[in-house]
């Protein structure tokens, strides 16, 4: 698994047939970068931009290609078989880290990825519809999973849902990706897009219950939007004075009982400091 992507907080989508943005998508900072095969590309165009790729790919730097993920069509539509045999290409070639699968919604659909990929290529399961809810777990113990995302809007289309900005209706579905990721040993799931790039405060509100939520990362729509939720995903610098403390505090006491500001550090205290330190630079 990649500790980059594993830690990411920001997914920035870009079309998989504008290859002039693949560079400047990965220059903006975000951890993951998403060329996207399905709803960003039009249905005629989709083949000539699956066979530029590997093209594309191959003039960035390696460093920048551990970031790639490609979103390819969803299983059972037309481009589906063609865009797992080629994405198993650029994995072998070291072209990108993984595949997004969007609309997953059976674990065979990820096995058949990941054995187009091989060992190498990491899976993230798209989760947008009901029944890809309702195999959240089967999804979340599958093949080379990275992490698990949230397709907010499409899974309120699926469900035929009309939400306020807050989302509320959608509280107990995040609770279920974040509860399937933690039993499954994932990383923090991914959380949906923010639909208007240019409403910085709603952008801010929704990164926030993002975080609160216990997710760690966002998808992003635009540029724009990445460096708001890298800050607003990213621990405070009093959380990391307070995790440094206690990391300090368990080291010098080697192996003793740990007692900061008259509080017991137990074991789930610790993993909080790590997993905040974790943080800090992803």
């Amino acid at each position: 698994m990649s500790a980059q992507l594993a830690l990411a907080r920001a997914f920035l989508f870009v079309p998989a047939d504008r290859p002039e943005r693949h560079a400047r998508a990965l220059a903006t900072g975000a951890g993951g970068v998403i060329v996207d095969l399905e709803d960003a590309v039009a249905p005629e165009r989709k083949v000539a931009a699956r066979e530029s790729l590997a093209a594309s790919f191959a003039k960035l730097p390696e460093i920048d290609r551990q970031r790639l993920l490609v979103r390819i069509n969803a299983a059972g539509t037309p481009c589906h078989d063609d865009d797992c045999a080629q994405m198993g290409v650029l994995v072998a070639q070291g072209l990108i880290a993984g595949v997004v699968l969007p609309k997953a919604e059976r674990a065979a659909h990820l096995s058949r990825i990941a054995e187009a990929t091989g060992p190498k290529g990491m899976l993230v399961p798209l989760i947008e519809s009901a029944e890809g809810l309702a195999a959240v777990d089967e999804l979340a113990a599958g093949p080379q999973v990275l992490r698990l995302a949230f397709g907010n809007l499409d899974f309120q289309a699926d469900l035929g849902l009309a939400c306020d900005a807050d989302e509320a209706e959608l509280v107990s579905v995040r609770l279920a990706l974040l509860l399937a990721s933690r039993r499954a040993g994932l990383p923090a799931p991914i959380d949906g897009v923010t639909p208007d790039w240019r409403d910085a405060s709603r952008l801010a509100a929704d990164a926030a219950r993002a975080r609160r939520g216990g997710f760690g990362a966002k998808l992003c729509i635009h540029p724009d939007q990445v460096a708001q939720v890298q800050a607003a995903l990213g621990p405070s610098a009093d959380e990391v004075a307070w995790a440094r403390r206690v990391i300090d505090a368990v080291r010098a006491a080697s192996g003793g009982v740990v007692s900061l500001d008259g509080r017991m550090v137990d074991a789930p205290v610790v993993r909080l400091a790590e997993r905040l330190l974790a943080l800090e630079h992803p």
